[in-house]
């Protein structure tokens, strides 16, 4: 029966989640601003995060949480590879703050871009440019202090896991 409780909250996330992807997808094709725009692919990305802890949950000593994440990657048919384990991007989103702290000590120079942008990934590797936050909708790729991260693989594994989940509903092999 737990297992049915455990669906609502991963679906929740995977919902909410998808809901940001298509807003963010939305605000590129009508082209927004770039922190409207940043900020959603943020939201999508932290709610992806919140499906992540549920399938690995932190802290190895947790027994509970350990056996809960076990069960429900066997359910979900997620094994290790999953782009949801991939725990960096995540990480980079949670702890911006503490990051913003050792990006700023490091002996930069050049051009700060400390606001949100819209643009081709690539503008990340100039030597002179230090960038702060920059989505490439056209690559999936979300640049967080000058570090590049793929999101198009976590959107794709949401959208399975969504799928994944009806599937157990309908075979009720999650009662």
């Amino acid at each position: 029966m737990f297992l049915a409780f455990y669906g609502m909250s991963i679906r929740y996330a995977a919902e909410r989640s998808l809901e940001a992807f298509e807003m963010f997808e939305a605000q590129v094709v009508h082209e927004a601003d770039a922190h409207s725009t940043f900020a959603s692919i943020q939201e999508a990305l932290t709610h992806a995060a919140a499906l992540s802890r549920f399938f690995w949950p932190v802290g190895k000593k947790n027994r509970l949480a350990q056996a809960r994440g076990k069960r429900l990657r066997e359910v979900f048919a997620m094994n290790d590879d999953s782009a949801l384990r991939f725990r960096d991007l995540r990480n980079a989103f949670e702890h911006y703050d503490e990051n913003l702290d050792r990006y700023l000590l490091e002996d930069n120079s050049g051009y700060f871009f400390p606001t949100p942008l819209i643009d081709n990934h690539e503008l990340a590797d100039e030597a002179l440019g230090n960038i702060f936050k920059l989505v490439d909708p056209n690559g999936g790729i979300c640049v967080l202090l000058g570090r590049k991260f793929e999101y198009r693989t976590i959107q794709r594994e949401i959208k399975r896991i969504l799928d994944q989940g009806k599937q157990n509903n309908e075979s009720e092999s999650l009662r």
